[in-house]
């Protein structure tokens, strides 16, 4: 009995302090919102916690992916192209140390001189690497990279060779778009005359530089 009534003695004490004194009900509700920011708090470090897992577990898969492109061309004796899947008929580099694939393509296989439309007979080019993109490499970041020789525009409607390489590449971007490749793990570069790999004094050298360049980072 006596308990009884303790706990009535204080419900009445908390029921009058609740109409007597207001400060106490704004306490309780101070006390009720911080325990909801309390709990939403671990539910978001719990979340980020997961999400930090996950990426720990793609950073391993990516690592074990260069690994064992490294394995098959030292050890096996397979071509980049070979170990990377794209094929032995491809000009393809692999660099370890960036985690970087790189499928290199003539702009003579991809477009008329001066033009950036592609041409009919590259369809079976671009339809190879998407696969091989989309099979091998899902979710990955793919950089086009579009460079020419140093040749200045002189005939064509383009105002330097800087807009015709970067319209080069969005026409192989939008190409790999319409194919299924995610708009959101793609990029299209123009780096114009910037990047020769050969030199400008030959018509070979040239022919080298100007090209097309479709980087897959896979860490």
């Amino acid at each position: 009995m006596r308990t009884a009534n303790k706990k009535s003695i204080a419900l009445l004490i908390c029921l009058a302090a609740s109409t007597l004194l207001p400060g106490c009900t704004n306490w309780k509700k101070k006390y009720e919102n911080l325990n909801v920011a309390h709990k939403n708090l671990e539910g978001q470090l719990e979340f980020e916690q997961s999400q930090k897992g996950e990426l720990a577990k793609q950073i391993s898969q990516d690592q074990q992916t260069i690994e064992e492109l490294q394995k098959q061309i030292q050890e096996r004796n397979k071509t980049p192209g070979e170990a990377s899947g794209f094929g032995s008929d491809y000009d393809v580099a692999f660099d370890p140390s960036k985690g970087t694939i790189t499928v290199t393509l003539k702009n003579s296989i991809l477009f008329d001189s001066g033009q950036a439309t592609l041409k009919t007979g590259t369809i079976t080019e671009l339809d190879h690497i998407r696969s091989v993109l989309r099979d091998r490499y899902p979710g990955k970041q793919i950089d086009v990279v579009g460079h020419t020789d140093s040749e200045p525009i002189k005939k064509s409607n383009w105002k330097d060779n800087w807009e015709l390489s970067a319209q080069r590449a969005l026409s192989v971007v939008r190409y790999l778009i319409k194919r299924g490749i995610p708009d959101e793990k793609i990029r299209a570069v123009g780096r114009g005359e910037s990047q020769p790999v050969a030199s400008n004094a030959s018509a070979s050298g040239k022919a080298q530089n100007r090209r097309v360049e479709i980087i897959v980072y896979i860490r």
